[in-house]
């Protein structure tokens, strides 16, 4: 199998983005990306991805899709929203966690997670900086972010982080950040991240690509 085909079953078969999936419309707008912060909390982990975008669907049906709304929100609504999702175990420190990144992003960015990009100055080391400073994100949790706000952020473009890298070695593609974005026009760079990803965190998906 090509590098082409195989690139070609990755983002048909597996292109999803974690944002599409968690519900977010993703757009360079305050409340979609700060969706996407939440959804990178639930992520940050150690979860089922399946779990963590069924919770975020939870607390954004319960209306909180803006931390403004996060923050004023109870603190057992957030663990029952989390609870509905049977994101279990986790729940009462990420209701907490949730409630104190909403009001840190209220405070430092007025609620709009654009200043912080802006703060970065278009450099990606820098926004994983910032990011690590919301409450429980670390490493992953801001690799995560980047590799799906790159959708609307081109200057992130390409962002793979090293587990989509370590996947694309895997499946014999090039493997570099710049090489793997060479493979697919700019605006499928979070969707091949995230398929590597995907495929990366199933055994039998990565099994049938590599036979292929």
């Amino acid at each position: 199998m090509t590098v082409d085909t195989i690139t070609s079953r990755l983002l048909s078969e597996h292109g999803r983005t974690y944002a599409e999936e968690g519900g977010i419309t993703l757009r360079d707008k305050p409340a979609p990306l700060y969706q996407l912060l939440v959804l990178t909390v639930l992520c940050s982990i150690r979860i089922k991805a399946g779990t963590a975008t069924a919770a975020a669907r939870e607390l954004f049906r319960a209306g909180l899709r803006t931390p403004r709304a996060m923050a004023r929100s109870d603190w057992q609504d957030r663990v029952d929203a989390l609870g509905r999702a049977h994101y279990v175990r986790y729940d009462e420190s990420t209701a907490t966690a949730l409630g104190d990144g909403a009001q840190l992003v209220l405070d430092r960015w007025h609620g709009d997670l654009r200043r912080m990009w802006e703060a970065a100055d278009g450099r990606a080391d820098a926004l994983h900086d910032l990011l690590q400073e919301v409450p429980r994100i670390g490493p992953v949790g801001a690799d995560i972010f980047c590799r799906e706000a790159q959708a609307v952020w081109p200057q992130l473009r390409p962002f793979f982080d090293e587990r989509a890298c370590a996947t694309a070695e895997d499946l014999g593609l090039p493997h570099t950040p710049h090489d793997l974005g060479g493979l697919v026009p700019p605006d499928d760079h979070a969707k091949l991240a995230a398929a590597l990803v995907r495929v990366g965190l199933s055994k039998s998906a990565a099994k049938e690509l590599q036979a292929a």
